[in-house]
């Protein structure tokens, strides 16, 4: 029997208060932590690989098993689907039938991933980040990617930035980020009717309602 997906549970009943501060912060400064090696080396192996390749990337963020990301793939089959996790249990994880000829699994750090693909120029013609943030105490902010260090990596990645999950404040949140950095967003409810996430397929099990944001960063 799979398990329902738990309500999220949270001491914020709106925005928080330190968000704008928190992201002009960032986008005012140069996230300095060191690379990680695993992650390193993963960018410059699929750099290499995209290299070769003549076609629009799109990026798929958080993808965990990678489920979002196969299915992204044979929406978009003119395009090359990377899917990142920092879970090689996730991404090794055996799915059933024939691997899409343009998908790609890398296990990586987002957080030090996003900074190479940003200061290489990637620019995804979409990005995907469909994992509900799993953070929701107010004084988890940081750890939120709009509240992150790396937030205006993401930003500069450009490109149809699409974000799903159960918690609407989070993804409000992500909105106000995205204005402060100067772009706008939509934000409304998703009906996830083929759910291509183990995550949307439990919301829906469960009946709670999903919503998706939305921006185009340019």
């Amino acid at each position: 029997m799979e398990a329902k997906s738990k309500k999220i549970m949270s001491n914020q009943d709106g925005v928080h208060a330190n968000l704008e501060k928190t992201v002009q912060r960032h986008l005012a400064s140069r996230f300095r932590k060191p690379i990680s090696d695993h992650t390193g080396a993963a960018f410059q192996a699929v750099a290499a690989e995209l290299a070769r390749i003549d076609r629009p990337l799109i990026l798929d963020s958080c993808c965990g098993v990678g489920d979002s990301s196969r299915a992204l793939a044979q929406a978009f089959p003119d395009h090359w689907v990377m899917g990142v996790d920092k879970s090689n249990v996730r991404l090794s994880k055996e799915r059933d039938g024939v691997e899409p000829e343009n998908l790609l699994l890398v296990r990586a750090d987002l957080n030090d991933f996003f900074r190479l693909a940003a200061e290489a120029g990637w620019r995804p013609a979409r990005h995907y980040i469909l994992y509900p943030n799993p953070w929701p105490k107010a004084e988890h902010l940081k750890r939120r990617w709009h509240g992150a260090p790396v937030f205006p990596y993401i930003v500069g990645l450009g490109g149809r930035l699409e974000l799903r999950s159960n918690w609407w404040l989070y993804l409000r949140e992500f909105a106000v980020a995205l204005e402060v950095a100067g772009h706008r967003a939509e934000l409304c409810p998703y009906g996830a009717d083929e759910p291509i996430t183990p995550f949307e397929a439990k919301y829906k099990n469960s009946g709670q309602p999903l919503w998706q944001l939305t921006a185009d960063l340019g």
